[in-house]
């Protein structure tokens, strides 16, 4: 006997499975989905500041948890829906809870932002150099709405933050915490994964690929490379110096006000995708460049996040550095990055299937 036709996917999970390209770090994808209802459903979230060194207090994590929430009410928009996101408020902040409810748009509008959702992504690799127009400008800086502005890194102020990123590259791969969490979330020999980052979208060329696939098998071996065969240099020239210099530009996005609650958090991850996803529709690629703030973050509030001699002195000196870039815009802003005109990236982080996100 014949099987019976599965059913059509409700409307809320033909959301849902739009909402899961949201980004996140590392492509840790910190979210679940509980469908309450055809016009409600529960996401959990959670973080990754157990393990992750550059997931400080869960910060970079809430940034993903609003990016997910904007892209849920994109979606929305796009089937007739108006979503609504209220956080629980009795839910821990390393886990938290948020409820959203659709209910239907007084008019159907074309949603413009929806169709980058999926084809939004990061390019590692070099963009050109051409300057920004001023119609791109002014469209990002409107995707960001109030409560924030958008800081132009330009000229020569995009080779200080290359040359910035250069020295930031040397911490993050001397410092064993983050040999763990590069360890974990390379997917070798890979040029698309659902869970993690592939080796072929990381931005450096086959032979080194090679060789770096080799040395992260063991911390012993980094030590060795690093140490004695200035194991560092290759991958910053080619994952920071180079793509720091061969872009339109570095950005900043900036809150009116420093952000200190997960609330403050979620709604710049909102602003964020806004703009990522208007940069998208503009042919513009995006590579975020969080690790300055990051550390930065950790230099303020004087807490060592290595084991390492020396990690912690070095990051105060580069948080000095980024100040004289930015100025006092280190405490405010919220995400950093650098875009430009390019080629579509020819490898990436796809995403888990929504039935695995689902949960009861």
């Amino acid at each position: 006997m014949a099987s019976a036709p599965e059913a059509p996917p409700r409307v809320v999970e033909r959301i849902l499975d739009r909402a899961r390209w949201a980004p996140s770090g590392d492509n840790s994808q910190p979210w679940r989905f509980e469908v309450a209802g055809d016009d409600h459903v529960v996401v959990h979230g959670h973080d990754t500041r157990e393990w992750c060194v550059y997931d400080i207090d869960g910060r970079p994590s809430q940034l993903a948890h609003g990016a997910l929430l904007e892209t849920i009410a994109i979606a929305a928009r796009e089937q007739g829906l108006v979503a609504t996101a209220t956080r629980r408020t009795d839910s821990p902040d390393a886990r938290p809870q948020f409820d959203v409810r659709f209910v239907p748009a007084n008019a159907i509008e074309r949603e413009p932002l929806a169709e980058a959702i999926e084809r939004r992504a990061v390019q590692r690799r070099p963009l050109r150099m051409r300057a920004l127009r001023p119609p791109e400008k002014a469209a990002l800086q409107a995707a960001v709405g109030d409560g924030y502005e958008v800081r132009w890194l330009e000229g020569a102020s995009r080779a200080k933050t290359a040359l910035l990123l250069f020295h930031y590259a040397k911490l993050r791969l001397v410092a064993p915490e983050a040999y763990a969490v590069h360890r974990d979330v390379i997917a070798w020999n890979s040029r698309f994964s659902e869970t993690r980052v592939p080796d072929a979208a990381i931005g450096l060329d086959p032979l080194t690929t090679r060789l770096m696939a080799w040395i992260m098998q063991r911390w012993s071996r980094v030590e060795f490379f690093n140490r004695y065969l200035a194991g560092t240099v290759a991958p910053r020239v080619q994952l920071d110096l180079v793509p720091g210099l061969a872009c339109a530009a570095h950005f900043l996005i900036v809150a009116t006000r420093e952000p200190t609650t997960i609330d403050d958090y979620v709604a710049a991850g909102r602003a964020m995708q806004r703009l990522w996803l208007t940069a998208t529709t503009l042919d513009l690629w995006v590579q975020p460049e969080m690790t300055p703030l990051i550390f930065a973050a950790y230099a303020r509030r004087d807490r060592a996040f290595s084991r390492k001699a020396g990690i912690a002195s070095r990051a105060r000196e580069l948080a000095a550095r980024l100040q004289q870039i930015i100025g006092d815009d280190a405490q405010r802003a919220v995400f950093m990055g650098r875009i430009g005109a390019g080629s579509a990236p020819r490898a990436r982080s796809l995403r888990r299937p929504l039935a695995e996100l689902l949960v009861r």
